[in-house]
């Protein structure tokens, strides 16, 4: 009995089926701590390097405060409106509190308490994104309580109709890790407070150059390690899925950057180290909704695509719209996460030859499969939109929105804080 009983411990787990995988649950586990790097510190260092040295601790601590304000929200009841089983737009609230959450309880083959953990790591880093369109302008206060709700109302919802059953993954859309559910969400969403809350003093009549270019390069490196837990967590596995997502999001982020680059260059004479890691956000960004489904020729044609669509994004947002999303956050992540939505249609197919990805599903052609992801944008980007201005409107009955005139002028470190980031 005792030598049956070694043998059985020895075997490895992946023998007993619907139990828990070691290799998965690792590697999960790894990707988990990857994705909350993203954005502490790897946002946040992002960020507050690309804002006046009088905001930068206002950033930071905006970074920190959604982390935790989400992650307690997670608990009491995002994952389940997310995940619980519920209609095609909501989930129920049977997993309140994460009820039923213990430790046996299993997500495939990895524990359930891992995947709230890998989900809500997403969660943190989507309405953080967001900080980048409303930066050095908005009410702390205002911060706090427009990211709690907009977790609830926005992201927890269309989370549920891409992942969690609902309407449009029941239609097939294609997101493996987030373009849609994360950029398109976190870009509109940032438009839309840009847009309400108006550009800051001197926008596009004084300079206001990042404050800390070593900072920002530092951060976005952070950025680009951290997202091959962010696609390459999302197969769930530690496999072929996972391995090609994590080749695929490099390819794209290494050419979006040089794509980016030799466009600053050509068009302004010189590049720029801005330049070149936001190209490679943009890249990133972009790549993500299809990184489970194309190859690495097909990320080539994205980063390249990537790199140009949104160097010129960024200039009409704000030079032809004259709209201050401080921190480019529509740009580069809402037109990213379009792009690599419809891209994803197109390059996920089997029959391009050289281009060719994982191949749709049985029944799908590249067109019918556009049509499914044109849906999927214009939906969420809609609900986004009016969601988005409908919470800046109730927020800004409450609390207010933006800090005063004289309050902006100092700077939010002090004002909000009473400290400040550099004692020189």
């Amino acid at each position: 009995m005792k030598k049956a009983l070694l043998m059985l411990a020895l075997m490895p787990m992946g023998v007993f089926a619907s139990e828990l995988d070691g290799a998965n649950t690792s590697w999960i586990l790894t990707s988990t701590a990857l994705v909350l790097f993203m954005t502490l510190p790897g946002l946040a260092l992002f960020y507050g390097g690309l804002v006046r040295s009088k905001n930068i601790l206002s950033v930071l601590m905006q970074c920190f405060a959604i982390a935790g304000i989400v992650s307690v929200l997670w608990l009491v009841a995002g994952y389940s409106i997310a995940f619980a089983e519920g209609n095609s737009y909501l989930g129920g609230l049977s997993k309140f509190m994460l009820s039923g959450v213990l430790e046996g309880s299993m997500s495939g083959d990895i524990p359930e308490s891992l995947f709230a953990l890998f989900q809500m790591t997403f969660a943190i880093i989507t309405p953080a994104l967001i900080i980048g369109g409303f930066a050095e302008r908005m009410k702390f206060s205002a911060v706090l309580l427009f990211s709690a709700i907009w977790l609830i109302v926005v992201y927890a919802p269309i989370t549920h109709w891409v992942w969690g059953g609902g309407w449009l993954q029941e239609m097939g859309l294609l997101d493996f890790a987030g373009g849609v559910v994360v950029h398109i969400t976190a870009g509109v969403g940032a438009l839309v407070a840009a847009i309400v809350l108006g550009p800051r003093k001197g926008f596009l009549k004084t300079p206001m150059p990042p404050h800390n270019m070593t900072m920002v390069v530092t951060g976005a490196g952070m950025l680009w390690v951290g997202w091959f837990g962010f696609n390459g967590g999302s197969a769930l596995a530690a496999n072929g899925d996972a391995a090609m997502a994590m080749l695929v999001t490099h390819i794209s982020a290494a050419t979006a950057a040089m794509t980016w680059m030799f466009y600053e260059w050509i068009k302004f004479g010189k590049p720029t180290a801005l330049g070149t890691v936001t190209g490679m956000v943009a890249g990133l960004g972009t790549i993500t909704p299809a990184s489970g489904f194309v190859g690495p020729a097909g990320a080539l044609i994205i980063g390249f695509v990537a790199g140009i669509v949104c160097f010129n994004a960024v200039i009409i947002i704000k030079q032809k719209w004259k709209i201050d999303d401080s921190l480019d956050v529509f740009p580069v992540h809402g037109v990213g996460g379009i792009l690599g939505t419809m891209m994803a249609g197109i390059f996920a197919s089997s029959e391009l030859g050289l281009f060719s990805g994982q191949g749709l599903a049985e029944g799908m052609t590249i067109a019918s499969q556009l049509g499914v992801q044109f849906i999927g944008v214009i939906a969420v980007f809609s609900y986004t939109a009016v969601a988005t201005y409908l919470i800046l409107k109730v927020v800004g009955m409450i609390t207010g929105l933006r800090v005063s005139a004289e309050e902006e002028q100092q700077g939010l470190d002090i004002t909000s804080h009473e400290e400040v980031g550099y004692n020189l």
